[in-house]
This record gives C-alpha cells, structure tokens and sequence, in this order.
C-alpha cells in the first residue's frame, strides 16, 4: 500500500481489517483527520489504485460524501476498510 500524507509518502503492507487511517497511523503517516467516526471528513482521501481491495463505502461515507466525490475515488480513511491484500495508493487530500 501506497500512502501519501501532508509531509511524507511511504509503501506499507497492507492489513486486511484496519483502515487507511489506521495504517497511516501506524507507520507514523501526517494524516489528517480529528473524529475516527466518519463525520469531520479531515481523513477524506483519494484512492489513486487499488479500489477493489477496499470494502464498500460505509453508511458514514454516503452521508458525507457526494457522489461525485466516489466518482473521483474519493473515501474517508478511517472508515475505507482494506479487505484483502493487494497494492492500494490513497493520498490525504482534505476540504482544508
């Protein structure tokens, strides 16, 4: 997995189970983010590849995101869940 924060980028494995956000977390990645819960949007990221290695978009995700924003591959980290291994690049890319 691919992930690049406000100030650096970094390939990490991915974990089936955790969240974007998690794994960012865990590898010392500036992501932004402030809730966990799927309601600031501070975690909104861009999957660049690797889309179908994530399950769907959860509930949280449909409520604060616009459909043009899945269009554009748009997700929040902490609720952008990976479900099996495979190669996944996301970029921070917050409102503000």
């Amino acid at each position: 997995m691919k992930l690049k924060g406000n100030t650096i980028e970094k390939m990490v494995v991915p974990e089936p189970g955790k969240t974007i956000l998690q794994h960012a977390k865990d590898h010392e990645i500036d992501w932004q983010h402030m809730c966990k819960r799927g309601t600031c949007a501070r975690c909104r990221c861009q999957v660049l590849e690797g889309a179908e290695f994530l399950e769907e978009p959860t509930e949280a995700e449909h409520k604060r995101l616009d459909p043009e924003e899945f269009d554009e591959g748009f997700r929040l980290g902490c609720q952008a869940l990976v479900k099996t291994s495979g190669i996944i690049s996301a970029r921070n890319k917050t409102y503000f």
